[in-house]
């Protein structure tokens, strides 16, 4: 018996779905030869673990439902007795076979305990105690690169999955107008990471339809979008500040517009050159350059087509302030790196969102081939991919390794993980395939 080793639910369907155990001499707990040729599909629904199983027991080959449980007693302890969904089962396998002399399942009954590679459980059980940057990192080096390749492909998948959520809920708000959604976005882009939602407060309050009325003069613009911030309220002194605030009063008044509040932004712990006010200058000067942005992105054709309509420079103001009535020699813009998160975090998501509702995969490959000719992002996370030996080529590539740190090494859910599979599977399937 394995000592000190978790076992959980979770890995022994693992095992059994992939046949990690010796298949060598199984039998029944009464006895009978046991020969596994197919362990089934992995059922996602209520019922048995495992449909569709070919399993011969004795000289009789059976095929329907297994069920799998860490003991045998957990079948009467899930009362799958009187459960008529579990009438079908041909085969309960389990870990560890504890119920006692004289009681027994009116069904065949296979322990694994003795069946599985003990190394298997230590792997897993190192890789749930490990608390480095990435359970898995001593092994990262050793997994294929078509792994990578797959896994990467269907880690962007997620993550754009995830990044458009919004997106489709924003379309059936406003009846599928797509200039506005993209709006809406890149607003929000704008104020990432940390005032991101300001940003799309600030958005929603100001229509799109009013924007396009001034789209050809800036400083309108700039007074809509500072004074409805709520950033145009506190005493000015500089003036270009005292003609945003005397210009907003006209048309807040003109168009019945309400402020937010102030003190929703963030400026605390972020660089000057993220602060919300120059993030809210380099909107401005993207909305009266490309006031449609949406059918800008649709009929680029090229990554500098698309990096061109984000490559904007704030009115001068902006270049020896970065707040209001506080000047300085010279500030730092927004600049490429800026523009790059704008097309990955939401240019390129639109356009593969836009190509999945109109079933025009024209759009779809070309996200993604735009993608792949972008550099990858610049941060901690990556940094500490690299240290590993993960490759980072492109934005493709860290966009992934995005995804595959948030949602599956930081929750453990290496079972869910090709990587953490091949890992976890390394030089374990040769002897189940011996044994068939």
């Amino acid at each position: 018996m394995f000592v000190n080793l978790q076992l959980t639910e979770e890995l022994f369907q693992h095992i059994w779905a992939l046949r990690l155990f010796s298949q060598n001499n199984l039998t029944t707990t009464t006895g009978e030869a046991v020969k596994i040729i197919s362990p089934g599909t992995l059922n996602l629904h209520d019922g048995p673990d495992f449909q569709a199983a070919r399993v011969r027991i004795g000289d009789t080959l059976w095929a329907g439902n297994v069920e799998l449980h860490l003991k045998t007693s957990d079948w009467f302890r899930h009362g799958h007795q009187s459960n008529p969904q579990y009438q079908q089962v041909i085969l309960h396998v389990v870990f560890m076979h504890d119920l006692p002399p004289g009681k027994a399942l009116e069904i065949p009954c296979l322990e694994l305990q003795q069946h599985i590679p003990k190394v298997l459980l230590q792997r897993y059980e190192q890789l749930r105690q490990l608390a480095p940057f990435v359970p898995c990192g001593p092994g990262i080096e050793r997994v294929p690169e078509l792994t990578w390749t797959s896994w990467k492909d269907r880690l962007l998948a997620e993550r754009w999955e995830r990044k458009t959520e919004n997106f489709k809920a924003w379309l059936l708000c406003n009846q599928y107008n797509w200039e506005e959604v993209c709006y809406w976005a890149l607003s929000q882009s704008y104020g990432a990471p940390v005032n991101a939602m300001p940003f799309l407060q600030l958005a929603q309050s100001l229509p799109f339809t009013l924007l396009l009325r001034y789209r050809n003069n800036l400083l309108h613009l700039e007074a809509l979008l500072f004074g409805q911030a709520g950033m145009l309220t506190g005493p000015l002194t500089d003036e270009y500040a005292l003609t945003l605030q005397r210009l907003y009063q006209h048309l807040r008044h003109k168009h019945g517009l309400v402020p937010l509040p102030v003190h929703i932004w963030n400026w605390m712990r972020i660089r000057p050159a993220a602060f919300p006010s120059i993030r809210l200058a380099a909107l401005a000067a993207f909305l009266q350059q490309t006031p449609r942005a949406f059918a800008k992105i649709l009929d680029a054709e090229s990554l500098d087509d698309l990096a061109g309509l984000f490559n904007t420079c704030p009115s001068p103001y902006w270049h020896t302030h970065y707040r209001f009535n506080q000047a300085t020699a010279q500030t730092q813009l927004p600049g490429l790196q800026m523009v790059h998160n704008l097309i990955i975090n939401t240019a390129l998501p639109l356009l593969m969102l836009y190509g999945q509702v109109k079933h025009k995969k024209y759009y779809q490959q070309k996200a993604i081939d735009l993608l792949q000719q972008l550099p990858p992002e610049k941060n901690t996370v990556l940094d500490n991919w690299k240290k590993l030996g993960a490759k980072v080529h492109n934005a493709l590539d860290s966009q992934a390794l995005l995804q595959l740190k948030r949602y599956y090494c930081e929750e453990k859910k290496c079972l869910k993980c090709a990587v953490g599979i091949r890992i976890l599977s390394e030089g374990l399937q040769e002897p189940a395939k011996k044994g068939k």
